[in-house]
């Protein structure tokens, strides 16, 4: 190490004077170079494994957490009102980057945010009476199923290798789980049979750990285990040690020749026996079969708690050593995609349980599923397209789109007769389906596919300038009877409109 130290303090002065010199190990260069290639990104390991129902499931995720967080934000304050101004100290939560404008992102949603200015011209946002209404029923629903909330941290404890997990850890799971906005600073201290709050690090270390109070016997079986025995707790004297139960998979219909390939060392992978996440771990040795399949098992347990069978993956790689699982957790998902399904979609990249879902609806819908189903329907942005049918509608389609100004239809038409100029025809013009389309450049400016421009611009290019300096349809429409079975005439009819336009 100290010779390491020393390189690259030599390096660093030699590049700092007049004369270069760099002098480079080529072991080092070996080793650089092996750890290069030989991983992955993950978007290029699974970009062939992806579902077209779960890709829609994570982007009405992303738009709902948006909401939501604006909902807790607007809960806490006094009169649940809030200026523009104090909102964007959320940006950064809300993944809402610059130069996107929040009162855009709220007028998106005019059924849950009402939008106001006060006497000094202060832009604020408070809650429609719907959304007062169903921020009232979140939290009914959420009381009503503390106590399996409750059991479900209480289970997150057990399976941990020290019995105690940091709540600064815990909280990520909150809204996935269920529980309320007040877990830390009071629901953790109701349930005092089942866990405790505690500080074991004090004074060098003020934080906060969960502490299992009591191990409940009957609370230490998996859920692929109460489904497979039709049960809900195991008896009292139940000890948990190794199973040999199968994960249910789920694969796309378009995988039967994969399947054929691998269908070996699936079958091996589900005879394997295995530890139960509840026993305990310490003696299996990392990177063996038993230890990557103890993994999986951790993993599909995590995923079974949460309401939607969902997660963040950050989320899980917070407790790789709490739960004993595997340093690379990614590239376990990504080899048991019939188990896992990772979505790749965004910044952060989401992991789902096949079996949950049939297509993009879950199988089995937790109250609060329902709630934010019905939360989404109020949220009134435009995507692009109402139905994305390929792979590549997906791609394209992103979460910028609920942020640009969007007219009240895509489509737009010049009044009295003029040329229309509509965003279908420009399509198929570009992808040679043989659609007429028309360039019009209006002078002294230039046009981009992002630019906003008053009504009022909108309006004097509408009156005075296209009809000046566009086509007339009818002229257009006379000319294609005209050349219709002469493909030359298509050429010089294309020509023709784009000169009487202006263009090039």
């Amino acid at each position: 190490m100290l010779n390491l130290i020393g390189r690259r303090r030599c390096l660093s002065a030699e590049l700092n004077s007049s004369n270069v010199l760099l002098f480079i190990d080529s072991s080092a260069i070996m080793q650089w170079h092996r750890s290069m290639t030989t991983s992955k990104r993950v978007q290029d390991r699974s970009k062939k494994k992806r579902v077209h129902d779960l890709e829609i499931v994570t982007e009405n995720h992303k738009i709902l957490s948006k909401v939501l967080l604006i909902f807790e934000v607007l809960k806490q304050e006094p009169q649940q009102i809030i200026s523009i101004r104090e909102l964007d100290d959320y940006r950064r939560q809300l993944n809402l980057p610059k130069p996107h404008k929040l009162s855009n992102f709220l007028r998106k949603s005019p059924k849950l945010f009402e939008l106001y200015k006060d006497d000094r011209g202060i832009l604020w946002c408070g809650l429609t009476k719907e959304a007062e209404d169903l921020v009232q029923e979140e939290e009914a629903i959420i009381e009503q199923h503390s106590d399996k909330a409750a059991e479900l941290v209480t289970r997150m404890l057990m399976m941990s290798v020290d019995k105690c997990l940091a709540l600064d850890k815990i909280v990520h799971f909150r809204r996935d789980l269920g529980l309320p906005m007040d877990f830390r600073n009071h629901w953790v201290r109701r349930f005092p049979d089942h866990f405790r709050v505690v500080q074991p690090f004090k004074p060098y270390d003020e934080s906060e750990y969960l502490e299992l109070a009591n191990w409940k016997s009957s609370w230490a079986m998996t859920e692929l285990e109460r489904k497979a025995l039709g049960v809900m707790h195991a008896p009292d004297d139940h000890v948990p040690g190794p199973l040999s139960l199968s994960f249910p998979m789920k694969f796309p219909p378009d995988y039967k020749q994969v399947l054929s390939r691998y269908k070996g060392k699936i079958e091996d992978f589900q005879k394997r026996e295995y530890l139960s996440p509840y026993a305990d771990a310490s003696e299996l040795k990392a990177g063996t079969l038993e230890f990557n399949k103890r993994a999986v098992a951790v993993m599909h347990e995590l995923l079974s708690f949460t309401v939607g069978k969902r997660l963040v993956t950050d989320y899980l790689t917070h407790f790789r050593k709490e739960f004993v699982m595997p340093q690379k957790l990614m590239r376990l998902l990504l080899k048991h995609f019939g188990i896992f399904y990772v979505s790749e979609r965004g910044k952060r990249f989401h992991v789902f349980i096949n079996s949950a879902y049939e297509g993009s609806e879950l199988i089995e819908k937790h109250p609060l599923i329902v709630w934010r189903e019905k939360v989404l329907s109020f949220v009134g942005y435009r995507k692009k397209k109402e139905t994305m049918d390929t792979l590549t509608d997906l791609q394209e389609y992103e979460d910028d789109d609920m942020f640009e100004s969007e007219s009240e239809d895509e489509n737009v038409q010049v009044e009295n007769n003029k040329l229309t100029m509509e965003s279908d025809n420009f399509f198929n013009a570009l992808k040679g389906h043989g659609t007429l389309c028309c360039l019009v450049i209006l002078p002294y400016e230039s046009h981009g596919y992002g630019a906003r421009e008053s009504i009022m611009h909108v309006l004097w290019e509408t009156d005075r300038w296209l009809p000046n300096h566009c086509v007339y349809i009818s002229d257009v429409k006379a000319d294609l009877r005209v050349c219709k079975d002469n493909a030359e005439g298509t050429v010089d009819l294309q020509s023709k409109a784009v000169g009487a336009a202006g263009g090039v």
